[in-house]
């Protein structure tokens, strides 16, 4: 007859089991992380500083951000240095986009930068001519992004066609994944300690099992921090290269159809606004005016005509009633 025993070897690895479920529930891969590392936008790494080893969560006191440390029991405030991710687009009209696009490319060289990628390729106008088209995207260190994008726009002597600058703080998720990495840390301790104590080689296999999980998510977390330092490091700006004759407007024998076009829209636009302008002087101005005429002079006059004719009325009925009582005197003259 066998009994089971709960060994200590057990008991540990119960309590690792159950703490990774927890953090496994908890961390879940960050789905920009994964797209720009398909795309392969990942390729130039960034050396930044390592991240600090305590535990930050953001707290808000009389509008500045600041951060709680806890670290072995003691308390202490520090600010916290937020990590934000800025890219920009641009759409610029230019003379000769390969030309444009290579003077780009060496511009995020020169900063520091790198080329993320850069497409060339052909457009074919309503007149049947081709002209070049290019697009490139690049990332420059990010306290370099405004003069970045000063450059950039002098490759064209008109505005921008678009221009977007989007911020986003990822401090939070960032601060969040440090502290899912140091519990994991923690955990792969553990169950390396108890892997070395175990003496039976199914403990020895299920603690292996549960170690390579661990370490598999911590790979991803830190994959995730380092994409966060990297697209908060360097700024991403993605350039559509136009070129100059393809919004040339369409010109046959002197003639500007698109111009006469223009015109006659403008033309309507100013008619449908002449009319909504009448209309909306008509309902707030006119009306009342009128209303106010109507009660105040036109409708006394009108009952004082009205009274004035039934009185009339009256007085003449009256009349006729009086004359056709009267007798009629039916004797003959006298000679």
């Amino acid at each position: 007859m066998s009994t089971n025993r709960v060994t200590p070897v057990h008991l540990a690895l119960s309590i690792c089991i159950l703490g990774l479920l927890f953090l496994s529930a908890c961390s879940a891969p960050a789905p920009a992380y994964y797209a720009e590392k398909e795309a392969g936008n990942m390729e130039a790494p960034v050396s930044l500083p390592a991240a600090p080893e305590r535990t930050t969560i953001d707290l808000v006191s009389g509008g500045q951000a600041e951060g709680r440390v806890f670290d072995s029991g003691e308390t202490t405030t520090q600010a916290v240095e937020r990590l934000v991710i800025k890219n920009a687009q641009l759409s610029i009209v230019v003379d000769e986009p390969p030309t444009s696009m290579d003077r780009i490319s060496r511009m995020a060289d020169e900063m520091g930068g790198f080329v993320v990628s850069a497409q060339m390729y052909q457009t074919t106008l309503e007149s049947g001519a081709q002209v070049p088209r290019a697009s490139i995207t690049i990332r420059v260190p990010a306290e370099k992004l405004n003069d970045a994008l000063a450059r950039i726009k002098q490759e064209s002597d008109q505005d921008p066609l678009s221009e977007n600058i989007s911020s986003q703080d990822v401090t939070s998720e960032y601060t969040d994944l440090q502290s899912r990495l140091r519990n994991l840390q923690n955990t792969e301790a553990q169950l390396t300690k108890i892997m070395e104590s175990a003496t039976k080689t199914e403990d020895v296999l299920s603690v292996y099992s549960q170690l390579a999980q661990v370490r598999e998510q911590i790979e991803v977390i830190q994959g995730q921090i380092k994409y966060y330092e990297q697209s908060a490091a360097m700024s991403a700006i993605s350039v559509d290269l136009i070129a100059n004759e393809a919004v040339q407007p369409l010109t046959i024998g002197g003639w500007q159809p698109v111009g006469v076009a223009k015109d006659a829209v403008q033309a309507l636009i100013n008619t449908l606004k002449f009319l909504a302008n009448a209309f909306i002087w008509i309902v707030i101005f006119l009306v009342p005016v009128l209303v106010v005429f109507y009660l105040i002079f036109t409708l006394p006059v009108s009952l004082l005509w009205r009274a004035w004719r039934r009185r009339r009325a009256r007085a003449k009925q009256a009349k006729q009633n009086d004359t056709a009582s009267a007798p009629i005197d039916l004797q003959p003259p006298q000679a």
